[in-house]
């Protein structure tokens, strides 16, 4: 009898695999045939950059071509998000699927036709906007998946949670924002995700290649504030003052020690830089105060916990020994956790990105120092994040511009293997073979 039941078994799982082989062959399909209207979305979205918690245009398009779907649409989730629910027409999983959607307070510079002329307010201050890092992008391949899977809604197993969050790049200064507002307002809940999968469009990989990595793939990231106090005097008379310049200087010195000498860089990277330091307004007074401004980079959880420590203690007893105060603030505004690949995850449905994207063409990449606050959905739910490559082919990844600059650009032919792997690694987790 039990070699019975595993016989039905078997033969039911081979059946919902081919099942779902035919329904990722007519993905394919029709996400091919999207190309045109994935550009169109692209372009109309780059010539019309909004800075984050600010999302309003682009947040109408994408509710009203959900809504032309028959997807259950949320507005205003996290500010500006957009949240669609697209019920499948057979019991399953809860997959979610995350697009961001914010510019960058960046002047454009690249001579495409669709080129930003958006100005804006940033910091008190009037700025060009520009989708300087692909957010765009970003968005019109998930308006396409939700497109292609929704033509198939009768035949999902499970449910799909199409994420379309604001102020990836960070809220405006004081605000809330981002995936962290959106965990803390329950977009992983109600129904509950079993699995979250991401893309983020990369213009030093080649068009036509997915990277991805198990584990810590972008690093935790906290901004700091250091504060150092010491005693005014005037210029020509050092003697008299404790002088938090040149306390700063030390404080400045000794911390690049904390990753030569305190990180095991055999296991992880991690980075500790100053950004800005201010203090003294004439040659000839020392003043009381220097402020200095700085960036964590971790990518684990007990580098992070190391860093901040040793960044305190670092500045407090240098200034200690100086007969100065510093008062050191991580994070002073911002905080994102590593970006962390299930390793379970990422070992179950990386055959589904290889047999997407070829499997010559989908390589193991470095973990990188830059920071995703998709690593908010990570800590709560098991998630996958993609890079999928946007250079084209034959150009040097050393000479092309990088993201979050004026030049950066995007070869727009890959947009439909974004579609594809989105699609493929939903249905195929559905359908079991991610779990």
């Amino acid at each position: 009898m039990k070699k019975i039941y595993f016989l039905a078994f078997l033969l039911s799982a081979s059946s919902a695999f081919a099942q779902t082989d035919a329904l990722k062959t007519a993905a394919a399909k029709r996400a091919d045939a999207m190309q045109p209207k994935l550009v169109a979305w692209r372009r109309d979205f780059h010539q019309n950059p909004e800075l984050g918690n600010h999302e309003t245009r682009t947040a109408g398009i994408i509710a009203a071509h959900l809504k032309s779907l028959g997807i259950d649409v949320q507005t205003g989730v996290a500010k500006t998000g957009v949240v669609g629910i697209l019920k499948g027409g057979k019991p399953g999983h809860v997959v979610a699927l995350r697009a961001d959607m914010d510019g960058l307070p960046v002047t454009e510079r690249t001579p495409v036709p669709f080129a930003s002329k958006v100005k804006a307010t940033y910091n008190n201050a009037e700025v060009g906007v520009m989708h300087a890092c692909g957010h765009d992008t970003h968005v019109a391949i998930l308006m396409g998946v939700a497109e292609v899977l929704a033509s198939m809604k009768n035949d999902l197993r499970g449910t799909v949670k199409f994420i379309f969050q604001p102020a990836e790049e960070g809220p405006p200064f004081g605000e809330e924002g981002g995936a962290e507002l959106m965990v803390k307002q329950g977009v992983l809940q109600n129904p509950k995700v079993d699995a979250i999968f991401g893309l983020h469009i990369n213009a030093q990989t080649e068009v036509g290649k997915i990277t991805y990595r198990p584990g810590g793939t972008m690093a935790a990231v906290n901004d700091m504030q250091i504060i150092v106090k010491g005693k005014q005097a005037h210029g020509a008379y050092p003697w008299s003052s404790v002088d938090p310049i040149v306390v700063s200087a030390q404080i400045i010195n000794a911390l690049q020690t904390i990753v030569s000498r305190n990180l095991n860089v055999t296991e992880n990277a991690g980075v500790v830089t100053i950004g800005a330091i201010n203090g003294g307004n004439r040659s000839n007074i020392i003043p009381e105060q220097v402020t200095m401004m700085g960036t964590l980079r971790a990518l684990s959880a007990d580098d992070e916990k190391m860093l901040i420590e040793r960044v305190k203690t670092i500045a407090t007893k240098t200034a200690e020994a100086a007969g100065a105060t510093a008062e050191v603030k991580i994070p002073l505004s911002t905080r994102y956790p590593v970006t962390y690949n299930d390793p379970k995850l990422t070992e179950k449905m990386l055959p589904t990105l290889q047999a997407t994207a070829g499997a010559a063409n989908v390589l193991l990449r470095p973990a990188v120092t830059g920071a995703e606050d998709f690593s908010f959905f990570q800590e709560k739910v098991p998630g996958l994040f993609i890079f999928l490559g946007g250079m084209p082919k034959g150009q040097d990844p050393l000479k092309t511009a990088a993201h979050h600059t004026p030049d950066f650009f995007i070869d727009e032919s890959g947009f439909g293997l974004g579609v594809k792997a989105l699609c493929n690694l939903t249905l195929d987790y559905m359908a079991g073979k991610g779990k």
